[in-house]
């Protein structure tokens, strides 16, 4: 039999021995002990409209990044900055430029050369009250980090009742970044959003990317932002007014009614470029941009296949075990009735990354590929 001790309980018991609560404070059964684990935090408040994604105030992606931490950072003094190169020499790739000088030392802070240390110590810093931002240089050094990144930083909600919350931000860039190398080029959320008590936000553009990042760092929970070190020099508008972008809600990126086109992070970019060539044979694609998996919306994918009833599923990580999977396997639990083609994935080669250039291209899940698979299920029987 499986026990747990409700959130109330366990605050009540601060302050007693281990002991003393297994003897004296009540249990809930299992119902509880299988319910998420998420925190509860003075969230922003969405029900404020978006404003405009047109505009001329046009910033790099790097500069939406930095625009996002600096507001929050003067918000809420708690918020800071840590990682390797983050300070002295501005980050390894610019994201962080300026923000030494504006908030010192103590708020932007140089890491040794030890993600698993510094990863570590920061989600000591969250459970005690602080709001930090670890910058990982790479996803792909992230790894080394597994432990207190997997294994304590999304459980500790859980495993502690409730007493100890994790509200901290892991952010970096994901992929492949143009001709790293296998070991530099992880794409990471096939294998970490399968943890439960964490969030995981994977931007597309400059727009989404400072509004998913100010709520991901107020968020009560840990939270990973993939980016994409490739987008990281695109420009689109960025409003100059304050807003956040809740998570969990898809955002219709282009409409048709022949196949539905699902997500998230650079391979949006793919999604689109591959739409407008179909459109010019005739055949008009919605494309979804997710922009979080964790929490996933569902329901938008749904909608749109009650249009299309065709869907095709594109995802920069390996197909077995990825995110592109659990994707078809919710449109088939949610959506089946409105199938007329089974669903289609366009994942990266089920290779290592490799080197070349137009080999990584090829490996890709490119335009030339989406193509080939939306012909596909567009001219089925």
């Amino acid at each position: 039999m499986v026990f747990v001790w409700t959130k109330g309980e366990a605050k009540a018991g601060r302050g007693v021995s281990d002991a003393e609560m297994t003897r004296e404070s009540p249990m809930t059964m299992i119902d509880s002990a299988i319910h998420p684990a998420v925190g509860e935090w003075d969230l922003p408040d969405f029900s404020k409209p978006l404003p405009s994604r047109d505009g001329d105030r046009m910033l790099q992606f790097r500069e939406a990044l930095r625009e996002a931490m600096t507001e929050e950072m003067q918000r809420d003094e708690r918020v800071f900055l840590i990682g390797e190169e983050v300070a002295q020499y501005n980050g390894a790739y610019k994201i962080s430029q300026g923000m030494l000088d504006e908030f010192g030392e103590k708020r932007i802070i140089d890491s040794p050369i030890s993600e698993n240390g510094f990863a570590g110590a920061m989600i000591g810093a969250a459970m005690y009250g602080l709001r930090p931002i670890v910058e990982f240089m790479s996803w792909s050094f992230s790894l080394v980090a597994a432990d207190p990144i997997l294994n304590n930083a999304p459980k500790m909600l859980y495993m502690s009742g409730g007493q100890w919350g994790c509200p901290i931000v892991f952010r970096g860039n994901d992929g492949a970044g143009g001709q790293l190398g296998s070991t530099h080029s992880w794409c990471v959320e096939g294998m970490f959003s399968n943890v439960p008590g964490l969030k995981m936000a994977i931007p597309s553009n400059p727009y989404d990317a400072k509004g998913l990042l100010k709520t991901a760092i107020r968020d009560p929970d840990p939270v990973f932002f993939l980016e994409s070190e490739r987008m990281l020099g695109d420009k689109g508008h960025v409003p100059e007014e304050e807003y956040y972008i809740p998570f969990g809600q898809a955002n219709l990126m282009r409409e048709g009614d022949a196949c539905t086109l699902v997500s998230w992070g650079r391979p949006v970019h793919f999604c689109m470029d591959a739409a407008e060539r179909l459109a010019a044979e005739g055949i008009e694609c919605d494309v979804l941009d997710m922009r979080t998996i964790r929490p996933l919306d569902i329901e938008s994918v749904v909608e749109s296949l009650k249009k299309t009833s065709r869907v095709v599923v594109v995802d920069q990580s390996w197909p077995f075990g990825s995110v592109a999977s659990e994707v078809m396997a919710q449109i088939c639990e949610h959506g089946f009735d409105w199938l007329d083609h089974q669903p289609v994935r366009v994942n990266t080669r089920d290779v290592p990354t490799p080197y070349a250039k137009e080999l990584e291209a090829a490996y890709l899940p490119n335009a030339d590929r989406i193509v080939e698979a939306v012909r596909k299920v567009v001219t089925a029987g």
